[in-house]
């Protein structure tokens, strides 16, 4: 029998390019609609809503039903509204010069913000899905270097090809993203259609089809808030995202006035990423091992400084550039050690027949501050403009995450210590 793994791995790949497309062609959309902070934050804040919203239902739908399938009919959901989204810009084009507050295409902006939450929606599924179908593919013994193997190949594509694809896409045409992205998710699909097997959840003790759906959402939140490391992890994730789309907020804006660079910078941002990504993937097993889990979490925390100093010391120009690609090469590395950790260690210690339900409450929270962190960054920008200007508070974001990263490492470094030595 052939080995699905590399077919798992292929599809994933694909759906994240069309997630790293549509990283920048979501963000550089909303900059052409409007240049007020506030509704630019909208919508990606349509894209991650629905983990707060979904997360507990995908993860009860996950352990009652084939995982496979989920997986499946959230990338056809995904394919439609990518379609969609593709005919709705190109119908439209070409568009107005963007107000500073406001947008004078309103229906246009609401049906945007309609595609990418149905599009976050399906993501909620595949994502909580993929991760619980993993360990039915490979042995337990295997699991860091599979997920370090996945995660290289989902930065390449989403961060890499994704985010410079999309800067070229772009330059030729706005809807022109959004159609690659549904020929994304049609490939990714096919692939799907291979695997063959049960991905059901482990139902062999009858216990799950004995009970209503809120017996078993409060089996998975009971199963969570009663594990320490569980529950911490999943706070300073939630944290840390939080911090981190406050800043992706207004770096497009950050990129258009004050570098004075377009679409192809935020690429090579991104796909700077990846490459500390991909490099950490590659390795992560190895410096897992050898470092020890809590030393690894405790560098990837203080690493998360890298990227909103390079942002806050840098000037104009390429040169700027230069720096904030370096910053987030760290930031990106550290952070795929930190999944190395903490998913695994999910993998590991929740029950197969709990990993959906329980999984899915963690990233409720670990995901579903990043919305937060969207609108907060949006009001702030918005207030701060008023009082200090625009420049300034286009960085005001920034000063905003090392503040909460400096509050994670104080509360948080012992506990780090504790847990996994």
């Amino acid at each position: 029998m052939r080995n699905p793994l590399p077919r798992f791995i292929a599809a994933s790949g694909l759906t994240n390019m069309g997630d790293g497309i549509a990283l920048v062609a979501w963000a550089w959309l909303a900059t052409q609609l409007t240049r007020d902070p506030l509704l630019i934050a909208l919508v990606p804040v349509a894209l991650k809503a629905p983990w707060f919203l979904f997360s507990l239902p995908a993860g009860l739908l996950i352990d009652r039903t084939d995982r496979r399938r989920v997986i499946l009919a959230a990338d056809a959901i995904r394919l439609i509204a990518y379609a969609a989204a593709a005919v709705v810009v190109w119908l439209a084009l070409p568009l107005n010069p963007p107000p500073l507050r406001g947008t004078d295409q309103p229906g246009l902006f609401v049906l945007i913000a309609i595609c990418a939450v149905t599009v976050g929606a399906a993501e909620v599924l595949r994502d909580n899905a993929a991760q619980t179908l993993l360990p039915a593919l490979i042995p337990e013994q295997h699991l860091e270097r599979a997920n370090g193997r996945l995660w290289s190949v989902e930065m390449v594509m989403n961060m890499f090809v994704g985010t410079a694809l999309a800067g070229v896409l772009i330059g030729i045409s706005l809807a022109l993203p959004f159609a690659v992205n549904a020929a994304a998710m049609a490939v990714a699909i096919l692939l799907i259609l291979s695997l063959h097997g049960d991905f059901r959840a482990d139902t062999s003790d009858n216990s799950t089809r004995t009970r209503n759906w809120r017996a078993e959402l409060r089996e998975g939140l009971t199963f969570l808030l009663s594990q320490p490391i569980l529950r911490g992890l999943a706070i300073l994730t939630g944290f840390f995202n939080f911090a981190f789309e406050a800043m992706i907020v207004t770096l497009v804006l950050i990129v258009q006035e004050r570098l004075q660079l377009g679409p192809l910078a935020i690429s090579a941002i991104m796909a700077s990423g990846a490459v500390g990504g991909v490099l950490a993937g590659t390795i992560n097993d190895r410096i897992v091992i050898h470092y020890g889990r809590s030393r690894v979490l405790q560098a990837a925390m203080i690493s998360t400084f890298a990227f909103p100093l390079t942002v806050l010391l840098a000037g104009t120009g390429k040169g700027a550039l230069i720096l904030i690609c370096a910053g987030f090469f760290v930031s990106e590395f550290m952070g795929i050690l930190w999944n190395t950790v903490s998913i695994t260690y999910r993998q590991r210690h929740i029950p197969r027949r709990l990993l959906g339900r329980v999984n899915s409450a963690y990233r409720l929270f670990a995901v579903g501050m990043a919305p937060l962190g969207m609108l907060t960054a949006g009001f702030l920008t918005r207030g701060t403009a008023e009082l200090f200007g625009r420049e300034t508070a286009l960085l005001t974001p920034f000063w905003l995450a090392i503040l909460v990263f400096a509050g994670l490492s104080v509360v948080y470094w012992r506990f780090l210590n504790r847990s996994f030595t």
